[in-house]
C-alpha cells in the first residue's frame, strides 16, 4: 500500500470532519416516538464506517457522538464514545477486510454486528449511569429501533447512491 500524499490526507481528514459534523448535528435532536426519541446519528455512523478506514470511522462514530452528547446531553457522552466508536470500528473492519468480493454482504454483516454492539453498549451504559437496569430495559426497544434504522439506511445510502464512487469522483481520492 502506497503512502498517501499530503493532498489525499487533507481530503480524507476533511471528509472525516464533515461526517463528524453531521453526526454531531444528528445527535442534537431525536425523532419523537411514543415513549421516547429515535436519534438518527446511527445512519451517518454506519455510512461513514462503511466508507472510511477504521481510525477515521472511530473518529466519526466515537468522537462525533461524544461531541454531540457533550454539547446537547452530556450524561452518556463517555458511553457514546466507547459504544459508537467500537461500533464504527467493527463496521469498517468488516466493510474493508472481510469478504472483499462481496462488499454489500460484508457491510451488512458489519452493521448487524455494530447494531448489537450499540444496543448492548447503551443498555449496559444506561444501567451503569442511572444505576437501574430497569431504565435500560425500558429504553431497549428504542435502542433496537435506532440501531436497526441506522444499519438498514446506512447500507442502502452507501450502495444505492454509490457514495464511495461519488466521493472518489468529487475528491479524486479512493475511499474503497
Amino acid at each position: 500500500m502506497k503512502k498517501p500524499t499530503a493532498k489525499e490526507t487533507t481530503i480524507r481528514l476533511t471528509v472525516t470532519a464533515l461526517f463528524m459534523a453531521i453526526n454531531v448535528a444528528l445527535s442534537s435532536f431525536g425523532v419523537p416516538v411514543p415513549g421516547g426519541h429515535l436519534y438518527l446519528n446511527d445512519i451517518i455512523i454506519c455510512v461513514a464506517a462503511i466508507i472510511l478506514n477504521p481510525f477515521e470511522a472511530f473518529c466519526v462514530g466515537g468522537i462525533g457522538a461524544f461531541l454531540g452528547d457533550f454539547f446537547f446531553y452530556p450524561t452518556p457522552m463517555f458511553v457514546s464514545l466507547v459504544t459508537h466508536g467500537l461500533q464504527a470500528i467493527v463496521i469498517s473492519l468488516f466493510s474493508h477486510y472481510v469478504l472483499k468480493n462481496k462488499k454489500v454482504l460484508a457491510s451488512s454483516i458489519g452493521v448487524a454486528i455494530g447494531a448489537v454492539i450499540m444496543v448492548a453498549g447503551y443498555s449496559l451504559g444506561r444501567a451503569f449511569i442511572y444505576s437501574t437496569p430497569e431504565y435500560a430495559i425500558l429504553k431497549l426497544p428504542y435502542q433496537i429501533a435506532q440501531a436497526a434504522v441506522g444499519a438498514v439506511l446506512g447500507v442502502i445510502f452507501v450502495y444505492k447512491f454509490k457514495l464511495p464512487a461519488l466521493l472518489k469522483k468529487i475528491t479524486k481520492v479512493n475511499f474503497e
